[in-house]
């Protein structure tokens, strides 16, 4: 028996009703207040100038007043409701949850990267649509658009793979931009595994990479406030970094599932009265370091992608 095409696999539950509605402004009752300041944000200038330029991009969410009152509940959407409004306008489309859990469905809602941001300029523009309209959608100067348009000019297609969907801004780029290929796609995964993606950072990796990494290798490299000396042992340090950070992924799945396991029968062990009362009576230092094993928080895995 074959299955409809459009119906969800046994046991899935759809997140969204199939059909967006279009629904009366007035009748979507927001499920928090806007901060004072929430309108002279830039946020919410952006939403502004984009409903202006191409209306809504993404549908407000709302969901069914459980008092089957004429009623909508705004999930998410608060900033472009908002804006509608002081547009004048009297309806929007929609999206229709299943879920009224509010906290749930923001705290899942992945927001743009910049490497995000910047093939969706390009397309854009590949579209023939004028840098000038995308800036005023946005909310940006032409200089930004630009510079977002080429954030990725001189950037390895593995660098860009490993910060696909990270926050790093145009200045990290720009310093990834002086290295070679191989310093790149290292840089990108000192990045990720740091979780440190500031530009400070970035230029602590570029002040530790050797002149032979560079693209203008010829050229003394000059990081401000660094000097050459503490350059020199930046890249000593930064190459033992590398070989721990390598050495600790070979052996990362296997101790993690040794802690795992460790941790849970110790787990078992504490909550027996019986043995905890001996190891405080006879071997204290014991418990306390029982305690600490099963107060351990495993760190994530290594990135696979």
């Amino acid at each position: 028996m074959k299955r409809d095409a459009h119906q969800p696999p046994p046991g899935v539950n759809l997140g969204f009703e199939d059909d967006c509605l279009t629904l009366p402004i007035d009748a979507i009752l927001p499920l928090r207040t806007l901060g004072k300041n929430a309108k002279s944000g830039r946020k919410y200038r952006q939403i502004v100038a984009s409903i202006a330029q191409i209306g809504i991009v993404e549908p407000p969410v709302v969901v069914r007043n459980p008092d089957e009152s004429a009623t909508w509940l705004l999930l998410d959407g608060h900033l472009r409701i908002e804006a509608l409004k002081d547009a004048g306008a009297q309806e929007v489309e929609c999206l229709v949850s299943t879920d009224d859990e509010a906290f749930t469905y923001n705290r899942q809602v992945s927001r743009l990267a910049p490497i995000q941001e910047h093939r969706m300029i390009r397309k854009a523009i590949e579209r023939g649509v004028p840098e000038e309209k995308i800036a005023l959608a946005l909310d940006l100067n032409m200089s930004s658009i630009r510079r977002k348009a080429r954030l990725l000019d001189g950037i390895c297609e593995e660098a860009v793979a490993i910060l696909k969907d990270k926050p790093c801004t145009n200045a990290v780029f720009e310093t990834l931009r002086k290295m070679k290929t191989m310093r790149q796609i290292e840089a990108a995964e000192l990045l990720v595994n740091a979780n440190n993606y500031s530009v400070a950072y970035a230029n602590a990796i570029l002040a530790g990479t050797p002149q032979a990494q560079l693209v203008e290798s010829s050229k003394p490299k000059k990081v401000k406030g660094i000097t050459p000396e503490a350059m020199a042992r930046m890249e000593q340090e930064l190459a033992r970094l590398q070989e721990g950070i390598a050495s600790i992924q070979d052996t990362y799945g296997q101790d993690h599932l040794h802690l795992t396991v460790i941790k849970s029968y110790v787990g078992k062990l504490l909550g027996n009265a019986r043995v905890v009362r001996y190891l405080a009576q006879k071997h204290p230092e014991f418990l306390g370091e029982f305690q600490t094993i099963t107060e351990i928080t495993p760190m994530p895995g290594p990135p696979t992608d």
